[in-house]
């Protein structure tokens, strides 16, 4: 498997701790549709939450959530369509991303940018 992958699978788990350990409830992790996927699936307070996890180890191109695209938001706004249908939610909705830099000392830079896909 490629490093890249397995740096993948490890953001969405960081992801998935970050937020959990600020009150939120994971629903699902990798739901597929079609050609589109949503990383993590998550509620609180009502809130049916969408998030886009993206995880590098350096600036040179772009901070993480600069990777995510007008394609990629109307793929993961596809799938949440389906989802949403799937499980009749008839509450609010909110597509998150979390971004995920490593630093060269081994720490990690998180950031929780709530309602991304509205800017």
């Amino acid at each position: 498997m490629a490093i890249h992958n397995d740096l993948g699978r490890w953001g969405e788990t960081t992801a998935a701790s970050f937020l959990l350990e600020k009150g939120f409830k994971i629903i699902a992790k990798n739901y597929r549709n079609w050609q589109s996927e949503i990383d993590l699936i998550v509620t609180k307070d009502d809130m049916l939450i969408f998030v886009e996890v993206k995880t590098r180890t350096g600036t040179a191109f772009g901070m993480p959530e600069e990777f995510v695209n007008a394609t990629k938001a109307k793929l993961v706004m596809r799938a949440a369509e389906q989802y949403i249908f799937d499980i009749d939610w008839e509450h609010d909705v909110r597509f998150d991303i979390v971004s995920i830099l490593t630093l060269p000392d081994g720490s990690t830079d998180i950031r929780h940018i709530e309602d991304a896909f509205s800017r």
